[in-house]
């Protein structure tokens, strides 16, 4: 099937009020215009200076979202178009992304990263953590960030049952945040084995490549 089929198929078993991230990383433009001219704006990169590159070539209508681990020296490549940062997981990034949207005077947006898998190499916040940064007066002071939802990552794993314990944890947070944040709307949740999981837990922001754009191509 085509990128155009698979998207449209994709697209037709999501629920109206779940948005789709379109996960280009690796994949050459040619790809990402047909997904394009098949309607799609929204597209993940997880390089920051593969996301440059691909923002300078394309049509400025298209929303850029980081959904990779974010190393702070990055953040300034792309401050100046980046929609959303999907992975913060420390204040320190939240501070580094904040000075550098004063620097070009736009508020950026992010998602928190909780880390809800039994995995040791996903990166994120626990409860603890979370409840602490929203309550510092380092973040209660920060104008050119903008905090959307929270994101998160369930375990690689063919139990069901472990990846809808781990989303459902990830909605209680959410929803624990949204008391605290009322203006939050965004659980990004569910990549492209997991994705409908997800939307049955409550996530409105799926993530998926390979699905749509085929098997990646690692260098």
């Amino acid at each position: 099937m085509s990128i155009q089929e698979n998207l449209r198929s994709i697209k037709s078993s999501l629920a109206k009020e779940v948005t789709l991230v379109a996960v280009s990383k690796t994949k050459p433009i040619d790809d990402i215009m047909e997904a394009y001219n098949a309607g799609q704006r929204i597209f993940g990169e997880n390089k920051v200076q593969e996301m440059v590159k691909k923002w300078e070539q394309l049509p400025k209508d298209i929303q850029w979202h980081m959904i990779g681990h974010l190393q702070r020296n990055k953040v300034k490549y792309m401050a100046e178009f980046v929609d959303l940062v999907h992975g913060v997981d420390s204040l320190r990034l939240l501070k580094e992304i904040n000075k550098n949207g004063a620097k070009h005077n736009r508020k950026i947006g992010c998602l928190l990263q909780m880390h809800i898998a039994e995995e040791d190499t996903k990166f994120g916040l626990d409860q603890e953590e979370l409840n602490d940064l929203i309550a510092s007066d380092e973040f209660q002071a920060m104008q050119y960030i903008e905090i959307r939802g929270l994101m998160g990552m369930a375990t690689f794993t063919n139990n069901t049952d472990q990846i809808r314990k781990e989303f459902k944890f990830l909605k209680l947070c959410f929803e624990d945040l949204s008391k605290k944040l009322p203006q939050i709307s965004i659980l990004s949740m569910g990549m492209s084995g997991d994705y409908q999981l997800a939307m049955e837990e409550g996530s409105t922001m799926v993530r998926i490549g390979s699905s749509i754009f085929g098997a990646r191509n690692y260098q």
